[in-house]
């Protein structure tokens, strides 16, 4: 679908710097073996909108059988996003779901009350040398979706709108934004786009969204007068008109963002709730290990080892 953003003259920069509230360099975090690159949470910033996790994984390259063995753990209160620029996994979860996502596809798992899921390299592509590259995400859940039953999602990339103009490209992964929505059940108003930009091309952010942050994943943008390499994520002032540039070498981008929750989650682990009582009563069942007797199972197909409870 095309689409012409209006821009107008004078724009990038008639805004201020002090229109990106916040600068967010991620953390490298080792996830046993394989390491990533996290945004969010960040000291200054729990969340944009309500997603409150960020994870670049990779670009990584792996030998003949090697990959990525995510080991089955728990989830509770959000709702989870895995999206690949490069490379596959294979997704089991405690609910029956079996699922390989590729490259342009979305997986959504909402995790509500309790669900169990694991992430591997799948056997295809462990037949040869292979690479990862993308983003995993959490959105917290509103308060009168965090006890719902779990739900999972899978959207391949035919089904995603597609926006462009000149020297523009982008997909919505989720939510609304430029008159266009995405398929995936949300419980908040969201927005997540995949943008590619050829170098020097200009767009402007949703400004319908109160909260907006930008990832930026390969090449390097201008916002006000200051440039941007990859791997930095900005946060903007509410209700500003932002217009990015691609540098020279054009711009990958995440744009993220929505309506803010009525309050800050409590993040422990892979838990997060509105209140400490929900994350600790979770504890107690994951260390417990009773498999289908309370709110959480082993998937089906990867029952033989689990990530047991951080000390």
């Amino acid at each position: 679908m095309s689409w012409n953003p209006t821009l107008e003259p004078g724009c990038p920069d008639e805004i201020g710097v002090d229109s990106i509230e916040t600068l967010i360099i991620p953390r490298a975090r080792d996830l046993g073996g394989f390491e990533v690159k996290r945004a969010l949470p960040a000291p200054k910033r729990q969340m944009v909108g309500p997603f409150i996790f960020f994870d670049q994984a990779g670009p990584a390259e792996f030998l003949t059988g090697q990959g990525i063995d995510v080991r089955p753990h728990p989830h509770i209160g959000l709702g989870t996003v895995t999206y690949l620029y490069r490379g596959d996994f294979h997704h089991r979860d405690s609910i029956g779901t079996d699922q390989i996502i590729r490259p342009g596809a979305l997986n959504w798992m909402v995790a509500g009350k309790g669900v169990t899921h694991s992430e591997r390299t799948s056997e295809e592509g462990r037949r040869g040398p292979s690479s990862l590259f993308g983003i995993q995400t959490w959105l917290a859940l509103p308060e009168d979706r965090e006890d719902m039953d779990p739900i999972f999602e899978h959207h391949g990339k035919e089904a995603l709108p597609e926006i462009e103009a000149e020297g523009i490209k982008a997909k919505l992964i989720l939510g609304t934004a430029y008159g266009e929505t995405a398929p995936a059940t949300l419980f908040s108003e969201t927005f997540y786009l995949d943008v590619m930009l050829e170098p020097g091309a200009r767009m402007p952010l949703p400004d319908d969204h109160e909260d907006r942050g930008l990832y930026i994943t390969q090449g390097s943008v201008t916002i006000a007068g200051q440039e941007f390499e990859a791997g930095r994520m900005m946060v903007f002032r509410p209700g500003d008109k932002i217009t990015v540039a691609a540098g020279p070498q054009g711009a990958r981008m995440m744009a993220l963002g929505g309506a803010t929750l009525n309050g800050p989650r409590h993040v422990w682990w892979n838990f997060v709730a509105s209140s400490k009582d929900r994350i600790e009563a979770a504890k107690e069942e994951w260390r417990a290990g009773l498999w289908g007797k309370g709110r959480f199972d082993l998937p089906v197909d990867d029952r033989e080892e689990f990530i047991p409870l951080p000390d």
